[in-house]
């Protein structure tokens, strides 16, 4: 299994999406960038931000994209291209449904599930062929409110959650980014909920 190259958040780019459901790609990879110390710059060409990190001594580049979430396969198929990384080198962060607050899931390859930044991703591509962690936002019961919930914050204890989550995967990642993706599963899959 290859190494990690791309970490990618997905999210809706503006202050006003900043806490919201939808934006947890987002709240991963800026906790990232903040673990490491490292700064996102605008980077117009690959419609998106982006900034730099060394993990086990992979050099690993993040990308949060500016196109909001419907256009992300924009950013990512630029950043592939421009960086010369193929897709299962990378890994998604996005918001999903289907998850609890509260759940983290890694996973290869797979449909969209719905997940409109992930359906224009493999639009783009042709594929699905890359990797995907899943942060669950659980679901409003109600297909009739979704648009609401993703778009709108958690409460506080779905915040919490989805916080923990974050830091747990955060933990596991260097595994990941050495190419061990069954051990990461294994451990973020079996950690405490």
């Amino acid at each position: 299994m290859a190494n990690l190259r791309l970490l990618v958040g997905l999210g809706n780019p503006g202050s006003e999406h900043l806490r919201t459901r939808h934006n947890a790609g987002f709240w991963l990879i800026d906790a990232l960038a903040q673990a490491h110390g490292t700064r996102f710059g605008m980077e117009s060409k690959l419609h998106g931000e982006t900034a730099k990190i060394v993990i086990d001594g992979q050099t690993l580049w993040l990308l949060k994209p500016t196109t909001y979430m419907n256009k992300s396969g924009i950013a990512i198929q630029s950043a592939l291209r421009y960086w010369k990384i193929e897709p299962e080198e990378m890994l998604v962060a996005h918001d999903d449904l289907d998850l609890p607050a509260g759940a983290a899931r890694l996973k290869f390859d797979g449909g969209h599930g719905g997940q409109n930044g992930l359906r224009d991703i493999m639009a783009h591509l042709g594929h699905g062929k890359f990797h995907r962690l899943r942060l669950g936002i659980g679901h409003p019961g109600d297909k009739n409110r979704v648009t609401s919930w993703v778009l709108g914050r958690p409460g506080v204890d779905d915040e919490k959650a989805i916080i923990d989550a974050v830091g747990r995967s955060l933990e596991v990642l260097p595994i990941a980014v050495r190419g061990d993706f069954n051990e990461a599963m294994k451990k973020l899959h079996t950690a405490k909920e």
